[in-house]
C-alpha cells in the first residue's frame, strides 16, 4: 500500500466572488482545492480526498494530479459559497452559502496510508465527531478552524465559538487559524498569545495567518515571518495555500522556522495570481532569495 506524506480531505466548492469593483468570477474553490497544489509543489506526497456531488466530477479536473492520488466521495451536494468583497486587499468580505456538502464519515476514507490527515473544511458539519475519532486512532491530525467555527445559518455565515474546542484541540498535531479565528476561540486580540493559549489546551503546533504576516507557535518557540507580496489579485485562498505548504515542508523532515519562511514565501507568490499556486518549489526558493535574503 501506498504510503503518502499528507492526505488532505475536505469540501470542494462552487464559487461566485464579486470584487470590490462588482467584477464577477466562477470557479471552484474550497480549502482542499488551495491546499492540495501547494503541498504537492513542495515534492511531498500527497493524496486528495474531495467531497463533491458526482454530476460536479468536473471540479476534479483542478487537482491536476495523478488520477491513483486523488477519489472523489459522493455527496448529495456540492458545497456552493459566494463571497463579495467590498476593499481591493479583499480583507473585508461577506460570505454566503447557498449550499454545503454532505459530512465525510469514517467508511468513506480512502484505503491508503498516511502520515498526517488535514482536514480542509469549510464549515461546521463537515467533520462529525465520529471521523475525528477514526483519524485520531489511524496518524497525526491537523485541522483548519473555519470546518469547526463557520456556521451555516440560513444561507448566511456566521462565526460560533466550537464548543468541543477543549476536547478536540489535544487531539490536532497541527491546527491553523487567522487572526479572527483566533481571537473567537479565546478571546485573546494578541495573535502571539492566543496561539499559546491553544497550544496550552492542547494543540501540538499552531499556525495564525494574517494579512502582513504568518506566525507559527509549538509552546516554547514563536516564529514569525512577513508576507511580502508585490499584490493581492491573488488573495483567495491565502491561508490555506500557506498551511498546505507548510504542512508538506513539516511532514517532509524541515524544522518549524524554515518551514515558515518557505510557507509566506510561496503564498506571497501565489498572491500575485489568481486562483491556486502553479508554481514550483524553484519559483519559491528564487522568490526567497529575491525577497527575503536581500
Amino acid at each position: 500500500m501506498k504510503e503518502y506524506d499528507l492526505m488532505i480531505l475536505g469540501p470542494a466548492t462552487r464559487d461566485v466572488n464579486i470584487d470590490y469593483t462588482g467584477a464577477e468570477d466562477r470557479s471552484a474553490g474550497g480549502a482542499v482545492t488551495f491546499c492540495t497544489p501547494a503541498a504537492r509543489a513542495m515534492g511531498a506526497r500527497v493524496f486528495a480526498a474531495v467531497k463533491i456531488a458526482p454530476e460536479d466530477r468536473d471540479i476534479m479536473d483542478v487537482f491536476d494530479m495523478p488520477e491513483e492520488d486523488k477519489a472523489l466521495l459522493p455527496s448529495k451536494r456540492t458545497t456552493l459559497m459566494r463571497n463579495e468583497y467590498f476593499t481591493p486587499d479583499r480583507e473585508r468580505r461577506r460570505s454566503g452559502c447557498a449550499a454545503q456538502s454532505d459530512p465525510i464519515l469514517p467508511d468513506e476514507l480512502p484505503e491508503i496510508s498516511w502520515k498526517l490527515c488535514h482536514l480542509a473544511g469549510l464549515l461546521y458539519g463537515d467533520f462529525p465527531e465520529e471521523l475525528l475519532e477514526e483519524l485520531h486512532k489511524r496518524a497525526l491530525l491537523s485541522a483548519d478552524a473555519q470546518g469547526f467555527l463557520r456556521h451555516n445559518v440560513g444561507g448566511s455565515m456566521s462565526l460560533h465559538d466550537w464548543e468541543e474546542k477543549l476536547r478536540f484541540l489535544p487531539w490536532m498535531d497541527f491546527f491553523k487559524t487567522d487572526a479572527a479565528e483566533a481571537e473567537m476561540l479565546t478571546g485573546l486580540s494578541d495573535r502571539e498569545a492566543a496561539a499559546r493559549q491553544l497550544v496550552a489546551w492542547g494543540a501540538k503546533e499552531v499556525m495564525v495567518s494574517h494579512n502582513a504576516e504568518m506566525l507559527v507557535c509549538d509552546g516554547e518557540h514563536i516564529a514569525t515571518c512577513p508576507v511580502k507580496a508585490r499584490n493581492l489579485s491573488g488573495r483567495t485562498g491565502r491561508g490555506d495555500t500557506t498551511f498546505g505548504s507548510y504542512l508538506a515542508m513539516r511532514m517532509t523532515g524541515h524544522d518549524m522556522e524554515t518551514s515558515l519562511l518557505y510557507a509566506t514565501a510561496c503564498v506571497s507568490l501565489k498572491m500575485e495570481t489568481p486562483g491556486v499556486f502553479k508554481g514550483s518549489i524553484q519559483d519559491v526558493e528564487d522568490y526567497i532569495r529575491e525577497f527575503y535574503q536581500a
